[in-house]
């Protein structure tokens, strides 16, 4: 079985490393983490203009028709680039949750927009601190009304829509939630930007009072639709997470080349040799993982849940460990404000909890493993 990316997926990758490396710099995302401004404009504009918001959505829908391979290779360069762009959030939460359970008329409505970059959306979900469990979901969406608050949702302020997972019906657990798409300019709607690990990926509170939604799937598959979507996203942020982490480990292994303690290069001590042989290997485990998951995405296989979650873990893994070690590599210089190193050291994080938090996709992995073996 050959897992590797065809000639024509790597040579988009190429493509997408050129004009990232051209429009998108580490200034791109100090402009975006500095500022007001919840994403870089201009550069959304210009990743539209290439088609990549609409990789994945079907020609009919003002999509390029490719698949999910080729959205694993653009997220990947997204995470080379540190996009300060609502990427994930419109793309592989919003859009996939809309291809998975829209309508006719939803996939009509919401789709060509957002292939063509005028729309942003987000779901959202956590309601407070903890793991997201069906019990924690309080949310309420009666009568094509929402009510309630959410918390943490990614990209909040500069989307226009956002999937909520709310409670539609007094049945207990899972059977009892829905999800719902509103817009987020509709009266009953305030949002309040939250402080953030890394504010070029801004997140907000929503509260909601009597909110007009319309449902998005069937009702009372609120959780299980929830679930799907999360695990693609999962592959994609893996993908996302494994960019960071090789430009973590190159920045590292050059600063390690030129970097002279006692006149001679740091790299030639054995306990930064060390630090650097680890780095690799995690990301090149965290690689073999995340192309399991594309492969699992790409051909539907029932796999998905298993191979998601241990992209998710591995990928989260060697990122957080290469940021931290670029950091130590880098010494004294790596912890001010003038180094880049922050910067992935924030990403990292950012993107180790966007998607829940390590514990739930730990036990999820574990839970996983234990069935395919029954």
């Amino acid at each position: 079985m050959n897992f590797d990316f065809s000639d024509e997926q790597k040579l988009l990758r190429e493509q997408a490393r050129k004009f990232l490396s051209e429009h998108c710099t580490a200034k791109t995302a100090r402009r975006v983490f500095e500022s007001a401004e919840p994403y870089d404009r201009q550069l959304w504009k210009s990743v539209a203009e290439m088609g990549w918001l609409g990789t994945a959505i079907p020609e009919n829908y003002a999509g390029l028709g490719l698949g999910p391979l080729e959205l694993c290779v653009i997220a990947e360069e997204m995470g080379r680039a540190l996009a300060p762009l609502p990427f994930c959030s419109t793309v592989c939460l919003f859009g996939d949750a809309i291809l998975l359970a829209g309508t006719e008329a939803q996939k009509q409505k919401y789709l060509p927009k957002l292939a063509r970059g005028d729309l942003i959306g987000t779901l959202a979900r956590s309601e407070g601190p903890g793991a997201m469990t069906p019990k924690s979901i309080r949310v309420t969406f009666r009568s094509g009304k929402l009510s309630g608050r959410k918390i943490a949702v990614v990209d909040a302020m500069a989307a226009e829509f956002a999937i909520v997972l709310a409670r539609s019906s007094d049945e207990p657990g899972e059977r009892g939630l829905s999800l719902a798409i509103v817009d987020l300019k509709t009266a009953g709607v305030v949002r309040r930007a939250e402080d953030c690990i890394d504010p070029s990926r801004k997140h907000a509170e929503i509260a909601f009072e009597d909110a007009s939604a319309e449902p998005l799937g069937e009702p009372g598959q609120g959780w299980s639709l929830t679930r799907a979507v999360l695990d693609r996203a999962a592959v994609l942020t893996a993908f996302e997470q494994i960019g960071g982490a090789d430009v973590s480990l190159a920045l590292a292994t050059e600063y390690a080349k030129t970097r002279y303690a006692f006149a001679r290069p740091i790299g030639s001590y054995q306990a930064i040799k060390h630090k650097l042989a680890d780095m690799y290997l995690n990301n090149e485990l965290a690689r073999s993982n995340a192309y399991y998951g594309a492969w699992a995405l790409s051909v539907h296989a029932r796999e998905l849940p298993l191979a998601a979650a241990a992209a998710r873990v591995s990928a989260t893994q060697a990122f957080d460990y290469a940021a931290k070690e670029m950091i130590q590599i880098y010494g004294g210089i790596g912890f001010t404000w003038e180094a880049d190193c922050h910067l992935y050291y924030k990403r990292s994080r950012e993107l180790a909890l966007s998607l829940g938090a390590q514990r739930s996709w730990k036990e999820r992995l574990v839970s996983q493993l234990e069935a395919s073996n029954t």
